[in-house]
């Protein structure tokens, strides 16, 4: 998930969320501001950490007002810190006022996750082990939120169901075995893709590894567990630990050699980070 990517399918997601806060009009807004009246504002961080979306706030406010003015002083991706200036809003101070919630409701929630993954991926530094994110994400914020994993340093899973092959425990019990599973999706999926398995046992390990899957999920077992998984694959498979996965405990694989972590606590756990409008005033 790029940049570019993300700015072609986001609008219609901006869009339904401005409407969700203003569905008719902003009548505290309308209220104290009735007619136009240029203004600014400054946008400052609360809270230390690595800061994401500063486009999609952009987007927002031009959403309401194309001719709003947005001069950053930092970039995704930038390490910031409690009380730094991140960037000056101007514009109709309508605009600035109506857009304000929306707009710091993305870009918490995308800096938030930016800084959960930093955090993570900093622990797998020096290791094989690439940090990959989930579907476990907020409905119609996948785009944002998977974004904001790969500003934070992790990496992306597949973007959704259509995306690629996972065989989980439930479409192994739908088959009726992991081997008539990764036979059917082998039959069915176009052999660009790569068929991943998961599997919570070393007897499905070996089955997967037999069916000829191209990526293993050790899902939710020991550290014993996926060491011993890892030597019966010996290098057949791609391999990919998963459950559990947080900031709290994922040193525990950083010596096994695991190809994949993923980690839902990536954007479901993620806290946001603090930022605020502040200072309006108007401009003669």
């Amino acid at each position: 998930m790029n940049e570019i990517t993300m700015r072609l399918a986001a609008d219609k997601y901006i869009r339904l969320a401005l409407e969700e806060d203003i569905n008719s009009e902003d009548v505290t807004t309308n209220s104290v501001m009735p007619e136009y009246k240029k203004g600014e504002v400054q946008l400052i961080c609360k809270q230390d950490g690595i800061i994401a979306g500063l486009g999609v706030f952009e987007r927002v406010f031009h959403l309401l007002d194309e001719n709003t003015k947005i001069d950053f002083d930092v970039k995704d991706g930038d390490t910031v810190q409690n009380g730094q200036h991140l960037a000056t809003v101007t514009g109709d101070i309508r605009v600035l006022l109506s857009g304000e919630r929306t707009a710091l409701n993305y870009l918490q929630r995308m800096s938030g996750i930016a800084t959960y993954t930093n955090t993570v991926a900093k622990m797998l530094e020096g290791t094989k082990t690439t940090l990959l994110d989930t579907r476990k994400t907020t409905p119609c914020m996948r785009i944002f939120e998977k974004y904001a994993v790969k500003v934070g340093g992790g990496s992306n899973h597949r973007y959704n169901l259509s995306d690629g092959v996972l065989l989980k425990d439930n479409h192994i019990d739908a088959a009726g075995s992991v081997k008539k599973a990764v036979e059917a999706a082998k039959a069915y999926a176009p052999f660009v893709r790569k068929i991943e398995v998961e599997v919570e046992n070393l007897d499905m390990v070996k089955e997967a590894v037999e069916a000829g899957a191209d990526i293993i999920m050790l899902d939710n077992m020991t550290p014993e567990q996926m060491a011993e998984a890892i030597r019966i694959i010996d290098g057949r498979a791609e391999t990919e630990c998963s459950g559990n996965m947080t900031k709290e405990n994922i040193k525990t694989i950083t010596e096994l050699g695991v190809d994949y972590v993923s980690s839902g606590a990536l954007t479901h756990s993620a806290p946001i980070l603090d930022i605020s409008l502040k200072h309006l005033k108007t401009i003669e």
